[in-house]
């Protein structure tokens, strides 16, 4: 958290080199193009200040029990080490820009105190272990990573504030598999991403599944939790590597019968979110009904657009009669009802949403409809968006209902 600069001029140094450690029990500032190093362990006591405006180049552990953090958003934390470095501390680190390298393991930096990052963090070589030693890594709203492999992220969960897009830099058991969430609308939102190289079946049975289902990934699971209670629609996504993924559900993608399930602690049981299947980048993209544990599933042929609906993705809204809206053809005996659209952009921002889809005039003729951050009745520019509908079908006693996810393609010509 940035504290307001007053006088630098009034900071003094009060450092000691005690015991093969470098310890600071008063005020010690790094000013902007001024570089600070320490062999040993650096440990800020509860008495200390250290302000980093410009570079900390810290070779061996880190503890903080005191303030740590920043005027400017010009200073870099360097943790370079050549064996482990414990990150510790009872009070939060406040850090703009945060760059790890130890190359003398996998897993060098065990994270058991909070770190908290404003700008950039390189994951240049070394995964940060929190989830075996309790600590919390936080990025804030404009914060993001560079760098991130399989050498080199979080291996437990990663909390993210605010209200911009973010991919988690989160792994497992030697491999990097991040998931995603689009741009909530409150600026206060706080999500938690997590990853598991493990299979979910002992915590959350298999066996217990919405009936579009087939199979459930066996092999890995993400959570994916709002920590705030602002209820945001925002998209998921999730990743699929070879190195994890199981390759029955790799070939599921190919037949675009791939899709994100999540456990719903209400019925005790799976279930489908649908999923927007992007084969170039190995990902599925869809707005959920809710937050927890997701992983991917495989649907049953029958169950692809149950009710016979179909979908036609191509919206060119030019009054030439030919696609000007986005169609979708629902039966008319009755088979599809209570049909909810939604329609996203490339970054996650709702731009449309109807709750009745067809019905009058609740059409998407390519013109927001959305958040306060587009003007509502204003032309979307041409590009791909997302789409997710849900709608019941069937018999009507039975309350079936179906969601699916996919892309649509909007062009001003």
């Amino acid at each position: 958290m940035k504290k307001s600069l007053l006088n630098i001029s009034a900071i003094i140094l009060f450092t000691f080199n005690v015991m093969g450690q470098t310890t600071n029990e008063g005020m010690l500032y790094i000013s902007e193009n001024t570089q600070f190093s320490t062999v040993e362990t650096l440990d800020n006591l509860e008495t200390g200040e250290f302000y980093n405006d410009g570079e900390a180049f810290i070779y061996s552990h880190f503890n903080n029990d005191g303030i740590l953090d920043f005027y400017q958003e010009t200073g870099t934390t360097r943790f370079i080490g050549s064996a482990d470095q414990i990150l510790s501390g009872v009070n939060t680190s406040y850090l703009q820009n945060v760059y790890f390298r130890n190359r003398s393991r996998t897993v060098p930096f065990l994270l058991t105190g909070l770190i908290d990052i404003n700008g950039i963090a390189d994951f240049n070589e070394g995964v940060v272990d929190n989830r075996n030693f309790g600590g919390a890594i936080t990025f804030r709203e404009n914060a993001n990573h560079i760098n991130t492999s399989d050498r080199s992220h979080v291996d437990g969960g990663v909390n993210k504030f605010g209200n911009t897009g973010f991919i988690f830099p989160i792994g497992h058991k030697k491999y990097y598999r991040f998931g995603g969430i689009s741009a909530p609308t409150d600026s206060q939102a706080n999500f938690k991403g997590t990853f598991y190289n493990e299979n979910s079946d002992e915590l959350y049975s298999h066996t217990l599944r919405a009936g579009a289902i087939d199979k459930i990934d066996p092999k890995e699971y993400w959570t994916i939790e709002e920590k705030t209670t602002t209820n945001e629609d925002v998209l998921i996504t999730l990743s699929w590597r070879d190195v994890t993924t199981p390759n029955l559900f790799i070939q599921a993608a190919d037949r675009d019968i791939l899709t994100i399930v999540r456990w719903d602690e209400p019925t005790n049981m799976w279930v489908n979110e649908g999923g927007a299947i992007d084969h170039d980048n190995q990902t599925v993209t869809t707005a959920v009904s809710g937050y927890g544990v997701f992983t991917f599933g495989i649907l049953k042929e029958e169950a692809i657009s149950p009710g016979g609906l179909t979908v036609y993705n191509g919206v060119t809204p030019n009054d030439d009669g030919i696609n000007d809206y986005f169609f979708i053809d629902i039966p008319n005996d009755g088979s599809v009802r209570d049909l909810h659209v939604m329609i996203f952009n490339r970054w996650g921002v709702k731009v449309y949403e109807s709750d009745n889809y067809g019905v009058g005039n609740n059409l998407f003729y390519g013109y927001s409809e959305g958040r306060s951050t587009i003007k509502g009745n204003k032309q979307l520019p041409t590009g791909t968006y997302y789409y997710i509908l849900d709608y019941q079908y069937g018999d009507p006693v039975q309350n079936n209902r179906h969601k699916q996810a996919g892309f649509l393609y909007l062009s001003g010509n």
